[in-house]
C-alpha cells in the first residue's frame, strides 16, 4: 500500500487527532465533532475492533509510513525485551525522518522526510538519505551547509521554540544529538499503544 498524500486537516478531522501534533488542523484549536463531508456526520461508538483499527491508522498517518513499514515495525518492536507498545513508539521516534522534525527543521513531518530523501541531512558527518535509517542513541544529525540559508527551514527552526528533551539541537550550527530513547511519558498521551499491540496480535502470531 502506497503512503497517503492526501490533506492532513481531513485525517486529522476523521480521527478527531492532531497529525501534526500541534493541533494547527483544527480551527481555533478545537476539535471538531463532525467527519469530513459535505455536511459530516456525529462520530458513531466504535466496536473494540473498530477503536484498535482506528487507533492503528491515525498513528501511521501520524508518522507518514505505509502500511507495510508499519507492520514491519511493530514486527521488530515485538522481538524486543520490555512493553511492546513502548518499543513500538520508540521505534517509530528513531527514525531519521522523526528526528530530523523533532529538532525543527521541518514544520511536517513529510517535510522532514523529504529533507532526507533528497541527501540533505547528514549523520555523523556522511550524507545519509533513508529516511527509515534507525537514528542510533549518541549519532549527530546535521543539515548539509547549503542548505541552512533555505527560508522554510529558517522559518521552521524560529518557529520551533522547544525540542524534546531526547533530542538535543544546536540552532547556530544546524546539528542535534538523539541523546537518548524518550520515554512513553514524554510522548503523545492521545495514543492508546495498548490499542494497536492488540491489533497486530490478532494477526501476527
Amino acid at each position: 500500500m502506497s503512503r497517503y498524500t492526501g490533506s492532513t486537516f481531513k485525517k486529522a478531522r476523521r480521527y478527531g487527532f492532531s497529525i501534526l501534533e500541534t493541533g494547527k488542523e483544527f480551527s481555533k484549536g478545537k476539535k471538531r465533532t463532525t467527519a469530513p463531508g459535505q455536511h459530516g456526520s456525529r462520530r458513531t461508538k466504535l466496536s473494540g475492533y473498530g477503536q484498535q483499527m482506528q487507533e492503528k491508522q491515525k498513528v501511521k498517518f501520524m508518522y507518514g509510513l505505509t502500511e507495510r513499514q508499519f507492520r514491519n515495525t511493530y514486527t521488530k518492536s515485538k522481538k524486543l525485551s520490555g512493553i511492546t507498545g513502548t518499543n513500538f513508539l520508540q521505534m517509530l521516534e528513531s527514525r531519521l525522518d522523526n528526528v530530523v522534525y523533532r529538532m525543527g527543521l521541518s514544520l511536517t513531518r513529510q517535510g522532514a522526510r523529504q529533507l532526507v530523501a533528497h541527501g540533505h541531512i547528514l549523520v555523523n558527518g556522511k550524507k545519509l538519505d533513508i529516511p527509515s535509517y534507525t537514528v542510533k542513541v549518541g549519532e549527530t544529525i546535521a543539515l548539509k551547509e547549503k542548505m541552512r540559508k533555505n527560508d522554510k527551514i529558517l522559518e521552521a527552526i524560529a518557529s520551533s521554540t522547544k525540542t524534546v528533551d531526547f533530542v538535543k539541537f544546536d540552532k547556530a550550527k544546524f546539528e542535534g544529538t538523539y541523546i537518548r530513547l524518550p520515554e512513553r511519558a514524554e510522548l503523545n498521551q492521545e495514543i492508546n499503544d495498548a490499542l494497536i499491540v492488540e491489533w497486530y496480535n490478532r494477526l501476527i502470531k
